[in-house]
């Protein structure tokens, strides 16, 4: 189960002794594996200013979970072809743990967050980090998704029928008559069952068909492509009599330096969306050769090596990034939360769950016995969903007589 639940209850000695008896009952009756989570001692300042951090904490968190969300999910689209490697690409903490580790060994980064400024000052910095990572991400995919949509619009041209698709990689130079000054080659698209007709007619069409000048070049499921030459002054009129004897002349007039710009762009195309995710690695033992139109790496043996493209590359490291912003969210909003709910001096246990998928409701009761002393109208509550508590308005945030926040890892749902 990938939902965490991070929670903090005051630490006197006799809640203390509370907390080892939840840790306890929850730990042998396998509700939950739990780990305490260290929050350093932070900077408080007034209970006033808490409050009103409290709300842009709130706002944050949801804020940094969306960007990692994206970035996750934009991981899934670069690595369209290995979408079941996915999941390991996402790391923590410079790409050195999976997020669960990460989680459960959570440190305070001292040298990004320090301590010692105003938590004001922590919030800030965390937004401003969060906020450039979408700013960038928002580029980069929009540079990504250009390269990607012109590639599909190209490849959609290949994989038309033959009335409507690109014919530059269908037709050669010596299927046309080129440079003539009174004779043209044309294109026509005859339908299966018209190629007997096809044959009998198409040199009587019009004057100045060029007899036995006719050859099918292609063929798919609908019909065939033939060429036919003919004068150049007759092609109105043979147009207007092959269109009605449902013979389809195709607009198209072959261009070696065009139909050669339409193959490269293909691949230029196909070639800059692969080295996003994968780029081949050129050690100077390594020799290339071309094959089906791309220079491929090869050593002894055909072997290729690669490296992650730079796009796979940012998203990892802007992922680790934020996924470790985002706990250190968590983690601020424990400590605000547990320093209003509990008071000061600053003293309390925080704690990471991770709920037995079968027992989600047993643990939720057990917490509520365990700590229902701390706030005996929320605990009644609990038990009685349908009770009102006066003056408490939570805007759909789950309240508990101990602080509760989730953690949910599931980000490529």
């Amino acid at each position: 189960m990938s939902e965490f639940w991070l929670i903090s209850a005051p630490g006197d000695k006799t809640n203390l002794q509370a907390w080892e008896r939840m840790n306890t009952v929850t730990s042998k009756s396998n509700l939950s594996s739990n780990s305490k989570f260290h929050i350093p001692d932070l900077k408080v300042g007034t209970l006033d200013a808490l409050v009103g951090l409290s709300d842009e904490l709130g706002k944050l968190d949801s804020f940094a979970e969306s960007v990692i969300r994206k970035i996750a999910q934009y991981i899934g689209e670069v690595m369209e072809d290995s979408k079941d490697k996915v999941q390991e690409n996402l790391l923590a903490n410079g790409a050195r743990f999976d997020l669960i580790s990460y989680l459960t060994r959570f440190e305070w980064d001292m040298a990004k967050y320090p301590i010692k400024q105003p938590l004001k000052n922590i919030s800030e910095a965390l937004t401003k980090q969060v906020t450039q990572i979408e700013a960038d991400l928002k580029t980069r995919s929009a540079a990504y998704n250009n390269i990607k949509g012109n590639l599909q619009s190209l490849e959609k041209k290949t994989m038309g029928n033959l009335l409507t698709r690109t014919l530059a990689d269908i037709v050669h130079k010596e299927d046309f008559v080129l440079n003539s000054e009174y004779l043209i080659t044309l294109l026509v698209v005859v339908p299966k069952s018209s190629y007997l007709q096809w044959q009998k007619t198409y040199e009587s069409l019009s004057d100045m068909v060029v007899p036995r000048s006719t050859k099918m070049i292609a063929e798919d499921a609908e019909g065939g492509l033939f060429t036919v030459t003919l004068f150049r002054k007759v092609m109105d009129d043979f147009k207007a009599k092959a269109r009605e004897n449902r013979f389809m002349v195709r607009e198209f007039y072959y261009d070696e330096k065009e139909l050669k710009c339409e193959k490269e762009e293909l691949m230029k195309l196909a070639s800059d969306k692969k080295q996003q995710y994968w780029q081949p690695l050129l050690p100077a033992c390594i020799s290339t050769s071309l094959r089906n139109g791309f220079m491929v790496p090869t050593v002894s043996g055909d072997t290729v090596l690669f490296s992650q493209g730079p796009l796979l590359r940012w998203l990892k490291v802007n992922f680790s990034e934020a996924f470790v912003a985002w706990i250190h969210v968590k983690a601020l909003r424990v400590f605000v939360e547990s320093v209003l709910r509990y008071g000061l001096p600053v003293n309390f246990q925080a704690m990471l769950l991770q709920p037995n998928r079968k027992s989600v409701k047993r643990l939720r009761d057990v917490l509520n016995l365990v700590f229902k002393h701390l706030d005996e109208v929320a605990a009644a509550s609990i038990m009685d969903p349908g009770m009102d508590i006066p003056g408490l308005q939570l805007s759909n945030q789950e309240y508990y007589p101990y602080v509760y926040f989730k953690i949910d890892l599931s980000l490529l749902d």
